[in-house]
Formats: C-alpha cells, structure tokens, sequence
C-alpha cells in the first residue's frame, strides 16, 4: 500500500459525506488540506476519483471500485476498535503456562478453578512438558509461567515455592516377598530387583539417579517410562520397585495396595512452584495470575496418582 492512512480516511470522508467541506468539519482539518491529499492520491493512482460540481464531489466509477475496498477496511478497523476497547474493559487476556501432567492434573488445575472465577476472560493456554522442557520455554519466551520442580541453577527464573515433594520407593507385597524368598537381602534390594524410573528427561529421574550415584548404589535393571501413572500402575501388577512422589500414592500405601520401602538414607525433600522468566515483560494477565498464586492458601489439594515431573 503506497498511501498512508491519512490519505483514505481522507478519501473516505469525502465519499462519504459528498462534499469537501462537510468532510472538513468531521475531520477537523481546513478544506484546501483536503482537497490537496485528494489530489495528491488521484496523481498516485493515474485516475480520477470524483467528479467536482456546485452541489458537492460524486464518485467516479474508479473512486466507487476504491470506496468499496476502503469502505470494508474502515469497518474491520472500528470492528477491531470495539473489541479492543471491550476486551480492555473486561480484562480479557492471555496467560500460556507449562506443567508436567502430573503437576497440571494435581497442582495446577485447583489453582486455575478458583483463578478463572475471579479472571472468567483471559484466554490460558496450558502446555504439558517436563521441567526441563518447560524451562527451555520459559528462557525462549514461549511460555509465561511454568509449574514446575525447583532445578539447581534457576539462571533468569524467578521461583515461587508452593510445596515440599517426598520420593519414595514402592512396591507389592507379592513382589517383596518374592525377593525374599530368591534370598535377597535388604542391602541389596536395588541391585537385584527391578527399578521402575521415569525417563532420563525427566528431573525427578535426574534428581534419583544422583541420589543412587551419592550412595554408590548400582542398578541393573530398570524399566523406563514417560509419565508416574503408568509407573504406578506397573508397581501395582507386582513388575518391581517404583519410584514414585509420596503424595500421589497415599491411598495405595493406606490400604496396603503398595508397600513402602524403608531406606537407610532418606531421600531429601524437594519444592515445587511457579516459574517465570524475570527478564521479560509481565503482561497484565500474568500479573493478575502472579498475585493470586501469591495469596492462594498455602494448603494443596493434592489428589493420588499422577503423571511425570
């Protein structure tokens, strides 16, 4: 488009009212300024775009072909205008969120119930990744604010911490007793079982596997999986020891289902919470949600079984 904005609601007025002066009063310019961009806009084009008479400007069939395109170009614009202004008034917004499934299903989304009562009209987007990925998005501004396990080095990322996790390990009865019989010992439980762990991608696999590394304890058989529902499960079939985040089997190890593992050293707690990147700019909608999660009640309705972290 070689012509600015100016030039056709310039050109729009004049169709609109034809006449030059009732245009000037609208537009709140003289009329020698309006007649000047007409002119200028009819040079550019190579054709006539009114025909001037006594009684005011009619449109050529040129102008008329032009008014229709422009006509359609002013309205989207007003249309755009209301939403806008509309969208403003109500607080409609975006809010993009990462999260593991696990954290999504259990963490997350009692926070987003009571979030979208008091914000019914911004957009959320939720994208379930690990941690490691979600932090990658956070850091490439994909994402506006994460849910995730604390990592070591946070670098850019401002974390909020809403909970303390407990890994444990976990398994039948059948499958323990199975153990024993084969002559297995508590010392060597890890060693001659097998492990089911969550994939490598995952932080709370990386948090375990240091945990196997600081106490010299070798594996050599492991089941991997992509998500803690599907471990759980398979500790249940009696497929070997899982290692799972305690509150997402609290009622399997009440009734008995599964059986914890006691360990001689306990694995460290670790803290969950949302995370987003301080060297972007916080839109209103992230700001809203910064502040509710700020003042969310610190207890978590955390509900059995889960996915991956």
């Amino acid at each position: 488009m070689e012509h600015n904005l100016s030039s056709y609601r310039i050109f729009y007025a004049v169709a609109n009212n034809g006449n030059i002066s009732r245009a000037a009063k609208e537009l709140y310019i003289s009329q020698p300024a309006i007649s000047k961009s007409i002119q200028k806009l009819e040079d550019s084009l190579g054709v006539k775009l009114f025909t001037r008479s006594s009684r005011g400007v009619a449109m050529t069939p040129e102008g008329e072909l032009l008014y229709t395109h422009v006509k359609s170009a002013f309205e989207t614009l007003t249309i755009g205008e209301d939403r806008l202004r509309r969208s403003i008034a109500l607080g409609i917004g975006n809010l993009a969120i990462g999260a593991s499934s696990t954290l999504c299903k259990y963490i997350l989304l009692p926070y987003l119930k009571d979030f979208i009562k008091q914000y019914p009209h911004i957009n959320i987007s939720i994208a379930c990744h690990s941690t490691n990925h979600t932090l990658k998005l956070l850091e490439d501004g994909k994402l506006d604010i994460g849910l995730i396990g604390k990592p070591e080095n946070l670098k850019n990322i401002e974390f909020h911490p809403l909970h303390e996790i407990e890994d444990i390990f976990v398994a039948t009865h059948d499958y323990l007793h199975n153990l024993h019989v084969r002559g297995v010992t508590r010392q060597h439980i890890f060693q001659s079982s097998t492990l089911l762990l969550l994939d490598r991608e995952n932080i709370t696999r990386q948090y375990i596997d240091s945990y196997f590394q600081d106490h010299h304890i070798l594996l050599h058989n492991i089941i991997e999986v992509s998500n803690m529902d599907l471990l759980i499960e398979m500790a249940k079939t009696s497929l070997g020891i899982g290692c799972v985040i305690r509150d997402f089997v609290i009622e399997e190890l009440q009734t008995g289902v599964l059986t914890e593992l006691p360990l001689k050293h306990p694995i460290q707690t670790r803290e969950i919470g949302f995370a987003y990147n301080k060297n972007t700019k916080i839109s209103k909608s992230l700001a809203h949600f910064i502040e509710f999660y700020e003042n969310y009640p610190q207890t978590l309705p955390i509900t059995p079984s889960g996915n991956s972290m």
